[in-house]
């Protein structure tokens, strides 16, 4: 029997450059799972991401980009160091938040905001 898919929610992330924003979650460590040519599901991290092309103008990413990801997962400084050249320098380094979390701040593609964390009491 296969394994059941994650429970929880997902972001379905609209994007000007499908394929870059393909090659971004793949190299946090996401793979390509399912979907379609124009909805791709990106599977990593017991997490999943959806994408999906941008509607056109008026709304217009990355100048008007409202979204941001939230990635909470163990696997914070592994995939800090993955992703070293998409860092947000210098408030997104990673480090203990005072809100409690061991987070690092991303780059992503379209100027989407991608944070990735895990609560600082459960980090050795």
């Amino acid at each position: 029997m296969p394994d059941a898919p994650p429970a929880g929610a997902f972001a379905i992330v609209p994007t000007g450059d499908l394929a870059g924003a393909i090659a971004f979650w793949e190299q946090m460590g996401f793979a390509r799972t399912g979907g379609e040519p124009t909805y791709v599901i990106m599977t990593g991290w017991d997490c999943e991401i959806h994408l999906r092309p941008a509607d056109p103008p008026p709304w217009d990413v990355p100048a008007n980009n409202p979204f941001g990801v939230f990635i909470r997962t163990p696997h914070v400084a592994e995939i800090a160091a993955r992703m070293e050249d998409r860092v947000i320098r210098p408030g997104g380094v990673l480090r203990h938040r005072e809100w409690g979390l061991y987070e690092v701040g991303l780059a992503g593609p379209d100027d989407l905001l991608v944070r990735v964390g895990w609560p600082s009491s459960l980090v050795d």
